[in-house]
């Protein structure tokens, strides 16, 4: 992979990289092959892919004294004193991996004074990576080479095009998107779903869900704001990371930024 196109590169930008990389890889051998799934307590799926993703990620990461708020990890809370931390998911969108649907990414984000600084996500099947470090713009690599990407100029929000969530679209949100009189909408696996805002194929992902946890926006946080998007959740409040609750409990808005205040004015209705 060529360097990427950021001058004022920090240190932790090619380390992210290198580790969402060689994840993506041992991903992607494992998903070639035969693997087996296995169910959490939480009722999640897992497989061998996101503890083997999660093992390399560690590995690279623990060059820097950053500690590591993993998905598969237990959360000791140590990172609670620290101002800057790792937030990773090594594996978005697991139930699409066993659904062979190839929709799935590797998801890294560093976090500093409880904003993302610097989000790395990997799209294995595709070769494909989107990268962002705060204050020097978005980037997505593939076909061997990386372009800035930013949002779309669209306001009007009958003419925005919405992705949401592959399997925990509920009922609520359906009949949301139909009342915003929102006709273009396709259901997407994993983060996938803000790196096609980010790069100007989308306009919006609402999702007003409470099981949203940081390590699924952490990474895509970065990469939207550098895009020139927004990320709130559903009633307009800021973001924030390395909480001790991790979940986000007013689900996410995602857009390009001009339809995001009319989004939260129209849900705010329903409340």
């Amino acid at each position: 992979m060529k360097g990427i196109p950021i001058t004022d590169k920090i240190p932790e930008l090619e380390i992210a990289l290198k580790a969402v990389e060689m994840a993506s890889k041992a991903i992607l051998e494992i998903y070639q092959g035969d693997f087996e799934s296995f169910t959490k307590s939480d009722d999640s799926p897992i497989t061998e892919a996101d503890i083997k993703s999660n093992n390399i990620i560690k590995e690279i990461l623990s060059q820097t004294d950053h500690p590591i708020l993993s998905e598969e990890d237990k959360d000791d809370l140590n990172r609670l004193s620290e101002d800057t931390i790792w937030i990773v998911d090594p594996l978005d969108g697991t139930s699409d991996f066993i659904d062979k649907t190839g929709e799935f990414t590797v998801m890294i984000g560093l976090i500093k004074n409880k904003k993302p600084i610097l989000g790395v996500i990997g799209w294995p099947t595709e070769k494909t990576f989107f990268v962002a470090q705060k204050g020097s713009g978005a980037f997505k690599y593939s076909n061997d080479e990386w372009e800035k990407i930013s949002v779309t100029k669209v306001s009007d929000l009958s003419k925005c095009r919405t992705v949401g969530s592959r399997h925990h679209l509920s009922e609520k949100e359906k009949l949301f998107i139909k009342k915003l009189g929102i006709e273009d909408f396709t259901s997407i696996g994993s983060s996938l779903k803000v790196g096609k805002i980010s790069s100007g194929e989308a306009e919006a992902y609402i999702t007003t869900t409470n099981k949203m946890k940081e390590w699924d926006s952490a990474a895509s946080y970065c990469i939207i704001a550098e895009a020139g998007g927004r990320m709130t959740d559903m009633l307009g409040n800021d973001i924030t990371y390395n909480n001790k609750e991790v979940c986000h409990q007013n689900g996410i808005l995602v857009t390009n930024g001009l339809v995001h205040d009319k989004i939260i004015e129209e849900f705010k209705k329903l409340e």
